[in-house]
């Protein structure tokens, strides 16, 4: 999953269950996964396929609960397998998932939002709640609760304008405004910046995100201040705010492991448990990405992303998974006779670090009933390198987190390696 179109936040949303992307390595701090905790600023994460009624298994996906409250109330609701994404910002939930949301939030005004990813989209009202993770809270904060078109009938329906936005679903084919299309009761992302879109919805409509939808009329696209779009729930904690340390096990099998568990640590430098210790830092560029370097060619649009579900790149080395031989969607996943090794090279502004990764059979991997793997990788060629050019990149997925502790610090606020954006692992 991951990466919106719009602000700095751009890339590759996807998510599927038998077809997906990524992985990374390379050899500065390694994490063991802590399995769980019970830590005040941090959340057990897992791998485990995602919540019923998907329709089949959700590879390389990692979920956590979350508690979504009537604000300043205790009219509480926990939302389980809400899919962990660097990749994107805001808390989206769905409102008819495995756990439906039943709480009686109200609106923000006649708000709603047109998430757009380059594979997908959600679309739903903004809605106002108090979000709770382990012991922290942000208050009274605005999120997105998605397909509400389909299970509430007084809601409009997916305006065309939002329909065609997806750079790669011409058409408006590709909402993931149901449990099914999503593979998760929501979408938390804890990506690099404060809020999904910030200055550039805030000034003009024409950004496409934010629709104003009266009562009884037309959806039609509009502003929405600061205060009125979707924030990532970490900025808005009174503390441990300035990002997350996701914190994940090796895998040991090359063949994946049924599930795995770990920790998201919030905030960075800011407790014992979320230190830098001597990861390498990467500053981000103004758009939030980094560069990787493959075979001596520079892939700028880069990004980390823990809602991707494997490593997506383009390479002649190996053969694309196709009908014939690998059972699936021609040219989602790879499908190497053998399991095939790489070495990038990954570069910010203040550092560099080798990356070593492998390639497996995907149609092996998917054989049994394993949910996480650290050898999953597909072809990706739509990465954003700026607000309008798209070109070929890393998509650095799951996978890459798996064997290390991963941060991403969010743009403006203050860390002990400097202010963010950035990620360090």
């Amino acid at each position: 999953m991951s990466r919106l179109i719009a602000f700095g936040l751009l890339g590759a949303l996807m998510f599927v269950f038998g077809c997906g992307s990524g992985s990374n390595s390379t050899s500065p701090t390694v994490g063991g996964g802590s399995g769980g905790s019970s830590a005040q600023n941090s959340v057990t994460i897992t791998v485990d396929g995602g919540p019923a009624g998907i329709g089949g298994l959700y590879p390389d996906a990692a979920f956590a609960t979350v508690t979504l409250c009537v604000p300043g109330t205790s009219n509480c609701q926990n939302i389980d397998h809400v899919l962990i994404d660097t990749g994107s910002v805001g808390l989206r939930i769905l409102k008819s998932g495995s756990t439906a949301l039943t709480l009686p939030l109200a609106q923000v005004g006649n708000l709603a939002e047109c998430y757009q990813f380059v594979a997908s989209f959600t679309w739903g009202p903004v809605m106002m709640a108090d979000v709770k993770m382990a012991g922290e809270v942000a208050s009274n904060i605005p999120i997105q609760v998605i397909g509400d078109s389909t299970t509430n009938a007084g809601f409009p329906a997916v305006p065309t304008t939002c329909q065609n936005s997806v750079v790669s679903c011409p058409g408006g084919q590709c909402s993931a405004d149901t449990l099914q299309n999503l593979g998760a009761n929501g979408l938390l992302g804890v990506g690099s910046f404060v809020q999904d879109c910030g200055s550039a919805c805030a000034s003009s409509a024409s950004v496409g995100l934010y629709y104003s939808c009266p009562a009884g009329s037309s959806c039609v696209e509009t502003t929405a201040s600061l205060n009125q779009q979707v924030p990532n729930p970490v900025a808005e904690f009174a503390s441990d705010n300035n990002g997350v340390m996701i914190d994940l096990p090796a895998i040991a099998s090359a063949s994946g492991q049924a599930t795995a568990v770990g920790t998201m640590f919030f905030g960075i430098g800011t407790q014992s448990n979320n230190a830098l210790g001597n990861a390498t830092i990467f500053q981000l560029d103004q758009f939030g990405d980094f560069t990787t370097v493959y075979k001596g060619q520079s892939y700028p649009g880069s990004f980390l992303d823990s809602g991707s579900n494997g490593i997506f790149f383009l390479t002649d080395a190996i053969t694309l998974m196709s009908d014939a031989n690998c059972g699936g969607t021609s040219g989602e996943w790879y499908c190497p006779a053998s399991t095939t090794n790489f070495s990038t090279s990954t570069q910010g502004t203040t550092g560099s670090e080798t990356v070593a990764f492998n390639a497996a059979n995907a149609n092996q991997l998917f054989s049994g009933s394993n949910t996480a793997f650290s050898d999953l990788t597909g072809p990706n060629s739509t990465c954003f390198v700026n607000l309008t050019t798209t070109a070929p990149c890393f998509d650095w997925g799951l996978p890459f987190f798996f064997g290390r502790r991963v941060f991403t610090a969010i743009n403006g606020l203050n860390t002990p390696a400097g202010v963010g954006p950035y990620w360090a692992y």
